[in-house]
């Protein structure tokens, strides 16, 4: 029987480049930490490499890693606040179809 494959988000994937390139721990140090696989990290690292010699070259100046991990905590706090607002919508759809009678408002 076969492992299932891990599948990691963008988010996770981009952190743990900068983990490597903010920091100058190498890719095996971090890798152990994160317990991912050594060469999923390295093409991550490159790929972000890539992006921010894109942004440089486009004449942008990349995120700093400050910048880049409120970056992060902003994107986490957005998803938690649309989830939030899927489940009051659905909470207050529930109430407009089954308004409570007037024994319950007693």
């Amino acid at each position: 029987m076969g492992a299932t494959r891990r599948k990691f988000t963008l988010e996770f994937k981009t952190e743990a480049a900068h983990r490597v390139i903010d920091t100058g721990r190498s890719v095996q140090e971090v890798a152990r930490e994160l317990s991912v696989g050594e060469d999923s990290l390295y093409r991550w690292v490159r790929d972000e490499r890539r992006r921010i010699e894109a942004a440089m070259s486009a004449g942008e100046e990349p995120l700093s890693p400050k910048e880049h991990q409120e970056l992060m905590r902003l994107r986490r706090e957005l998803e938690e606040l649309r989830k939030d607002n899927a489940f009051l919508g659905k909470a207050a759809a529930y109430f407009a179809a089954n308004p409570p009678s007037k024994k319950d408002l007693r």
